[in-house]
This record gives C-alpha cells, structure tokens and sequence, in this order.
C-alpha cells in the first residue's frame, strides 16, 4: 500500500495545508460562531378550538415559511419567510413545538391558529 501519510488532505479557505500541528493548536478552542443563520425561535402552535391535524400543521408551517414581506425583518409588506429546524413529538392534542429559523418578523398563521415564540436564541458574532 502506498504511503499517503505526506500527502496534504486537508486546506484551509487561503489554500494552504492544515498540518497536525496546526490542527492540534485549534483543537477544542471556543471562538464565536454558529451553523445556523439569524436566531432561532422556539414556537408553539396551538389551534384555536379543538385538537390540530397533521394536515392542518403542515398548512400552518407551509404559511410561516412562505415569503410575504420585504425580507429585511421590517415587516413592511407582511411576514418574513422562517425555516423549520425541527417539530417535536406532534399527536394532535398538545401545541405542536417547532424550533424555526430566520431573520424576520413571525406571522402570516392562518386564521384559527395561533403561534406563540416562547424562546428566542440569537448569537452575535
């Protein structure tokens, strides 16, 4: 088997070669930064009267993450467009627990439904 252990495998943005040592100078250090854009909002939706179908979240959702604004955050010309992270465990009868992601205002929930931001997480880098 050839000895690959001289080959560069790994660049960093400027193309130079990220060495062990280097790796190793950078292992475990906290620095600022996140994966996900904007902040995320823990939300739940709960429907007005009576208990929520699978159908009727997926419209709800469907309208959260539609566009319906300037896109800045302001608001302007209606809500902001959110991304689902992730839904909890959903059976119809409790609040659905949605984790979204965005930069803007949250609405644009159809009538019937209500949709409360009980956390908000943001970090500044």
């Amino acid at each position: 088997m050839a000895d690959l252990s001289s080959v560069a495998q790994a660049y960093d943005n400027a193309g130079a070669e990220i060495t062990a040592a280097r790796a190793t100078a950078n292992f475990e250090q906290i620095v600022n930064t996140q994966g996900l854009s904007g902040r995320l909002l823990a939300v739940s939706i709960v429907k007005d009267a009576g208990d929520m179908t699978e159908a009727e979240l997926v419209a709800v959702l469907k309208a959260i993450t539609l566009a319906g604004g300037s896109g800045n955050g302001s608001d302007t010309n209606g809500p902001d467009a959110f991304t689902v992270v992730a839904i909890a465990d959903f059976d119809g009868s409790d609040p659905a627990q949605v984790l979204l992601q965005g930069t803007g205002t949250l609405g644009g929930v159809p009538a019937g439904f209500t949709a409360t931001t009980t956390a908000t997480y943001a970090l500044a880098v």
